[in-house]
């Protein structure tokens, strides 16, 4: 959420952020819903002012005076209430188009439509070239007996699995060996609720362009999230932070839901877009400094870059443009791993890890503040990157490590996490 103040002065940058950001949102609309809305401010505040000016009036004057001045009240009585629900209608017509008014990118981030126009920026590792035809993860877990295909559909639908045995052993350990990078690189750890209530999901920006991706429990008015990133800015929903103590840097575990309302028919074998998945989630709150947030933004992304070397995955950097940063993102990085059985089997980068600056956006939204040094309040910049979700990491873990007779031999840093066990083998 921007400043109206900012808005008002700076109506061609918030175009243009609208326009490159594909947001359906009219400018002019929201001028002027904020014109109307002042326009009421501005009457009622004349119409309060002078019911008060007439109270103090009536004990001192005379007679004659004293019955109009009464007369004068009830009609400005009567004119304040009729102003008042105008005033509320008013109020909740200029809320609801500002919420939907996105931040604007950075410099650097490129304008484009969709991820064709994503930018490059660097290629780590080289993607292995088999002796053999290799199988994708749908084979290899079917082979390993790692999921449950059928099962869970009969009960929960499309898109639904169970991972079995070494399946559910592996995502484990995946997810510890995030856990335990984070932690020993600062972060602390938070296991968080996962159903919140709308005003969680309106302050993250989630809510309302989001809300049919997500999955709501109407009786008790809460929804399921998508990311441990809403309830760990939530955490602070309403409070004033001390400058002294940010950073604040989270690493979330949580079970995640999305209803992937967009993608109907789009990726539906397999693992790679599924409804329940687990993740680990950073999120930062970092002073309002474009310079201290790039820093820690690009902290964020080494952290998810040395999990991908650490399971020895080769992978892709991209910053992403316009048109595919969401609506408080400010800048936005990809980090694509490579998947030897995607494209029909000639392998391709797919996105496993996304990095995002969202500036103040989230703090206004969500009414955090900081106390600076001086004495000033101001509004926190939060950060946001995906350490690790699963089972969409198990693909490129699985297609890269395969050997020609269907075992896969893990990487050294995920033995450990796997009781010693470096070798899988088929069923």
């Amino acid at each position: 959420m921007l400043d109206i103040a900012y808005i008002r002065q700076n109506q061609d940058i918030v175009r243009a952020a609208i326009k490159n950001k594909r947001v359906e949102l009219d400018l002019d609309t929201l001028l002027a819903a904020d014109k109307e809305r002042r326009e009421i401010i501005s009457k009622l505040e004349l119409k309060r002012a002078r019911k008060n000016e007439v109270a103090q009036l009536i004990p001192k004057a005379s007679k004659e005076a004293r019955a109009e001045l009464i007369d004068e009240g009830k009609a400005v009585k009567t004119e304040l209430e009729q102003l008042e629900p105008s005033l509320a209608e008013a109020q909740k017509k200029f809320d609801g188009l500002m919420l939907r008014v996105p931040s604007i990118p950075r410099p650097e981030v490129p304008i484009g439509v969709g991820e064709e126009d994503n930018v490059e920026v660097r290629r780590v590792g080289t993607p292995r070239a088999f002796d053999f035809i290799p199988r994708d993860h749908v084979e290899l877990m079917t082979m390993h007996r790692m999921v449950n295909w059928d099962g869970p559909r009969k009960y929960a639908g499309g898109r639904s699995y169970a991972l079995m045995g070494k399946g559910a052993l592996l995502e484990l350990a995946v997810t510890r060996l995030a856990i335990d990078l984070l932690v020993a690189r600062g972060l602390t750890l938070v296991a968080p609720p996962v159903m919140v209530k709308e005003r969680a999901m309106v302050g993250t920006g989630f809510f309302p362009l989001g809300i049919e991706e997500a999955y709501a429990i109407a009786a008790d008015e809460l929804f399921l999230v998508g990311t441990s990133e809403v309830p760990l800015v939530s955490l602070h929903r309403d409070e004033t932070m001390d400058a002294a103590l940010l950073p604040i840097r989270y690493a979330g575990v949580s079970n995640c839901f999305r209803r992937e309302a967009g993608a109907y028919g789009k990726d539906t074998k397999g693992l790679y877009r599924v409804h329940q998945f687990t993740k680990v989630e950073q999120v930062i709150f970092c002073l309002p400094d474009e310079a201290i947030a790039e820093k820690e933004h690009y902290q964020l992304l080494a952290n998810a870059e040395a999990i991908l070397e650490k399971l020895e995955i080769p992978y892709r950097v991209a910053i992403a443009c316009t048109g595919e940063i969401g609506l408080g993102q400010t800048r936005k990085h990809e980090v694509e791993s490579w998947m030897p059985g995607r494209a029909d089997g000639k392998g391709a980068y797919n996105e496993t890890h996304s990095c995002s600056t969202l500036g103040d956006f989230q703090a206004r939204r969500s009414n955090i503040r900081v106390r600076m040094a001086d004495g000033s309040l101001a509004y926190p910049y939060t950060l946001n990157n995906t350490a690790v979700a699963s089972p969409r990491i198990l693909i490129p873990l699985l297609e890269n490590h395969q050997n020609a007779d269907g075992s896969i031999t893990l990487p050294k840093a995920l033995v450990p996490y796997m009781n010693g066990i470096e070798i899988l083998r088929p069923a």
